[in-house]
């Protein structure tokens, strides 16, 4: 997306105006320097849910570097405040964004410096710097965000219910479709699923999509020379196969509800992030639980750990002491204040040799090690892509009986129409 076209983006008078004191507040003395020689540099987080981990790791830098002083600003609604800011030329020194389409337009705004010489890179795994890479604008081997965090999705099970039921862990699709008859048939339900919030949705197709689809897709469909019908029916397919599985009600059930459901052992497994896990033990503290990788195929090595970059940290070239603000940077990638924060923020790192350790994730934590993981597909598509939206739909209309062949078709003619109308590529 172009520069004039990003920054028009959700932007009114109004809401500039709303935004303006609070907004630049924060940015006053950003890249100055005191009398006493101290530099000032503002470091604004799109997540609040992170804010008293980031402060904390905020105030040790501050207590360690006394000839820098960094402020931190997180905001609500991150994304409309910081694009506010960009048409007022106030942009802050260091961004913390997941890595999404948010930071590809940042990247094709030309407003980021690039990192690729620093040190701390090569403490990051691999498969998390590509990711990077592929969602750089210019598509460039360039480091223009170091990711500092990362998060996972894939299936959650109760581990008494699979030793109940005498199952293991599938490794491949058709296993995953045998251990789901062998738990119904010991009278216990497969899986809770919870789509009256509809972003519950997307955790499967994040799954399915990027180990069936065709090689290439992505940037294809970008370019306008792919569309979904005619490439993505397996994935429908198999989606619609596992819902027989869950509870009957599963379009009514919120992601809360279903949450307590499943902690109470009310099913064997659910389908999301580790974000989730936390929920759960909120009404279970003592269940066993673990997770795996989604077995999307029956092809062991295309069943990877759907894992993206939920922090990545840029430094912008408004910084005027990006020294300082690369000092920062580094620090945050320091193992030690990495662990800090994954064990807070319940999150995985990519930083070479910093693992998370609770017993609920342990059943990812090795591919993640290892790079065996494939980022969130729907990272690639437009900004403003209600996917969740239209997959409910789809599940809707699989519900009311709805030929599913002729419901698949139109879901991806759908999708395909949707996705075009926000491309601006």
């Amino acid at each position: 997306m172009k520069m004039k076209k990003m920054l028009a983006v959700g932007l009114t008078c109004s809401l500039a105006a709303m935004l303006a004191a609070g907004c630049s507040e924060a940015g006053k003395t950003s890249g100055k320097s005191s009398d006493s020689g101290v530099a000032h540099l503002e470091f604004f987080s799109s997540k609040m849910e992170n804010v008293s981990t980031m402060q904390k790791l905020v105030d040790k830098f501050n207590k360690q570097n006394t000839d820098v002083q960094v402020t931190l600003n997180s905001p609500a609604d991150a994304g409309t405040v910081l694009k506010t800011r960009m048409t007022k030329d106030d942009l802050p020194d260091i961004i913390a964004y997941g890595g999404d389409n948010i930071y590809t337009e940042l990247t094709e705004a030309g407003i980021l410096l690039d990192l690729s010489d620093q040190e701390v890179l090569k403490t990051i795994n691999d498969s998390y710097m590509q990711m990077v890479y592929d969602i750089n604008g210019d598509k460039a081997e360039k480091a223009y965000g170091i990711p500092f965090a990362s998060n996972a999705s894939g299936i959650i099970y109760n581990v008494d219910l699979f030793q109940k039921a005498g199952v293991t862990i599938p490794e491949t699709w058709d296993e995953l479709i045998e251990v789901c008859e062998k738990l119904t048939a010991a009278g216990i339900l497969p899986f809770e699923l919870s789509f009256k919030d509809n972003w519950t949705i997307l955790p499967s197709w994040n799954s399915l999509a990027p180990a069936t689809q065709p090689e290439g897709f992505l940037e294809a469909k970008k370019e306008g020379t792919a569309t979904f019908l005619g490439t993505h029916e397996e994935v429908l397919e198999k989606y619609s196969k596992l819902v027989n599985y869950a509870q009957t009600d599963f379009m009514g059930t919120s992601y809360d509800d279903g949450n307590r459901s499943f902690a109470s052992g009310e099913a064997a497994m659910l389908i999301n992030g580790v974000w989730t896990v936390p929920e759960i033990k909120k009404t279970n503290e003592s269940i066993n639980l673990d997770m795996f990788a989604y077995p999307a195929t029956n092809d062991k090595s295309k069943n990877k750990v759907v894992s993206g970059i939920d922090v990545m940290l840029m430094v912008t070239n408004q910084c005027k002491n990006p020294e300082a603000a690369k000092r920062f940077v580094a620090f945050m990638l320091e193992p030690e204040n990495s662990q800090l924060y994954i064990n807070e923020q319940f999150a995985f790192s990519p930083v070479e040799g910093v693992v998370q350790k609770d017993a609920s994730v342990a059943g990812l934590a090795k591919d993640i090690a290892d790079g065996k993981v494939t980022d969130f597909v729907d990272h690639y598509y437009p900004n403003g892509y209600n996917l969740s939206s239209i997959l409910s739909e789809f599940f809707l209309n699989k519900t009311n009986g709805m030929d599913e062949n002729e419901n698949i078709a139109a879901i991806l003619k759908k999708c395909d129409e949707q996705y075009d109308i926000l491309n601006t590529r």
